[in-house]
């Protein structure tokens, strides 16, 4: 059984390299201040954060990494634990739509889930951190193309060391293993001019040292002593060692195969999606006996996200997403929302895809049931959620799968345009809302 892989880490380069070696990882950001890690882990050994030794430096906040997507997960499985209502599930291609087939406690929907899929491993979480060191002095990413300039004019005919934390835990265990490689690097002799034009394009300014090996960079670079993939931010031989201390074989990983690909190339094409856009295990379409494709190899998943008023607690606003318009029924309006991911739940999924697209933190919400729509092959479900009593949401689009958010009173939902399958549901699901009972006042 293929355990799933999760990169805490938005870096095209290590997610390509991932990729490559048979492995497409769910990616999380970790959203780590890396500054303030390190002046953290400075003033408890009395330092500056400049004086700790690059080799530390890279390990402290790989660990981070790992440690904040950690947490979400953990924020995830409780949310799961605290869900309460109902689930109601729909089979419209047998039943006709709208028609409700069964109705059940979500609690013991989600027990008897788990219950069926206890794993010994997995999924495995993968922390990284990268750093240059030139003459004693780490170097991040330079962001500024002058930066970019100068540093790569200073190593022109040098060489340097790129040090690489990687910190890596299965939740399922809770184990948790590092490591951290460097690799030697050796710069040819250039001119200003062919930098200029290197750092005109863009490649090196939000990479460790300013360079790259896998673009256009690698033409300005002589030699490496070392893990050539360890200079792409993630050393594919120290991640095997680590990966097998934690008892998991490497080939267990893998999830990449040509059919899926082929899905992926087929998502991003007839999508139109931005070149940057991350695809996650489980995008791709489904050819489904409605006649329709659906999105997700593994169904989808969103989140209807109520905010109650402040004087009586009903229901008074849903949060909803207004779709890019290079998203499937584009410029409509429906739940935060997706693929679910390989080795996740629904639950999990939409969670997850909430907080990519609209910032819904579990920990900031309460799962309040589902509603299951089931096509056979395929399936999409809506979590119910509402605002935990004294927590807000703060809607932000942390990807670019939205043109805007916005809290909608629930009288004027059926006045956007909406998203077809949701449009279909919403008389529904305003009657299911304003059925909610009231919440209590936040206690003073």
């Amino acid at each position: 059984m293929t355990i799933p892989v999760i990169l805490a880490s938005q870096s095209p380069s290590r997610r390509r390299l991932l990729v490559r070696a048979g492995i497409r990882p769910t990616v999380r950001t970790s959203g780590v201040d890396e500054p303030q890690v390190l002046s953290e882990a400075a003033r408890q050994v009395g330092v500056r954060a400049d004086a700790l030794p690059v080799k530390e430096q890279v390990a402290i906040l790989a660990r981070a990494k790992a440690a904040a997507v950690r947490q979400v997960y953990k924020a995830v499985g409780r949310a799961e634990e605290e869900a309460s209502g109902q689930q109601y599930l729909s089979r419209p291609l047998e039943d006709g739509y709208g028609s409700v087939r069964r109705q059940e406690d979500l609690k013991t929907v989600i027990s008897t889930s788990a219950g069926m899929e206890t794993v010994s491993h997995g999924p495995v979480l993968i922390g990284c951190d990268s750093l240059f060191e030139f003459d004693g002095q780490a170097q991040g990413k330079p962001h500024d193309p002058e930066v970019a300039q100068e540093r790569l004019m200073a190593v022109s005919g040098k060489s340097g060391t790129l040090w690489t934390g990687h910190c890596v835990i299965d939740l399922a265990s809770g184990r948790q293993v590092e490591a951290v490689s460097h690799a030697q690097v050796s710069f040819g002799a250039y001119t200003a001019e062919d930098i200029a034009a290197y750092v005109s394009t863009g490649e090196p300014l939000e990479v460790a040292g300013s360079f790259t090996i896998e673009g256009m960079g690698a033409a300005f670079i002589e030699g490496i002593s070392g893990s050539p993939s360890a200079v792409m931010g993630l050393s594919l031989p120290l991640l095997r060692k680590l990966v097998s201390q934690l008892g998991i074989r490497w080939a267990d990983l893998w999830n990449v195969n040509e059919e899926h690909e082929q899905l992926h190339e087929l998502a991003a094409g007839s999508a139109q999606a931005p070149e940057e856009n991350v695809h996650q295990p489980g995008d791709g379409w489904v050819n489904c006996a409605c006649g329709h494709q659906h999105w997700g190899l593994n169904g989808a998943a969103g989140v209807l996200l109520a905010r109650s008023d402040e004087s009586t607690g009903c229901i008074s606003e849903v949060l909803l997403q207004h779709r890019a318009e290079w998203s499937a029924e584009g410029g409509t309006w429906g739940v935060p929302g997706g693929a679910i991911a390989d080795g996740e739940n629904p639950i999990e999924g939409a969670l997850r895809e909430s907080y990519e697209e609209a910032n819904i933190r579990p920990q900031d919400i309460d799962v309040v049931g589902t509603y299951v729509e089931d096509h056979g092959p395929w399936a999409y479900t809506t979590v119910f959620a509402r605002e935990k009593s004294g927590r807000s949401v703060h809607p932000r689009m942390n990807d670019d799968e939205s043109i805007e958010l916005a809290w909608v009173p629930l009288d004027e939902v059926a006045n956007k345009r909406l998203l077809g399958a949701f449009g279909r549901d919403w008389p529904a699901f305003y009657s299911r809302l304003r059925a909610f009972p009231a919440q209590a006042p936040t206690q003073s």
